[in-house]
């Protein structure tokens, strides 16, 4: 059985594949991407992976400025 820091990683990284392809629906499905990326950062950080946790961080700050941009 996974320990809570493997569900929690899997949890957010599934979060993103599932926020990434729903994004063409609402702008609101943009800004979720962002949040889970930066859960994904969050995970990647607790994991002691800077390099993912970096990715993640600035992934999540594009996704954001796309969500600024998108009209309701």
């Amino acid at each position: 059985m996974p320990d809570l820091l493997t569900a929690f990683g899997l949890l957010s990284v599934s979060a993103m594949l599932v926020l990434y392809a729903l994004e063409e629906r609402s702008r609101h499905f943009v800004l979720a991407f962002a949040i889970a990326c930066w859960a994904s950062a969050l995970y990647a950080w607790l994991a002691g992976t800077w390099p993912f946790t970096a990715v993640e961080l600035v992934w999540g700050f594009v996704a954001l400025r796309r969500f600024g941009r998108r009209r309701a």
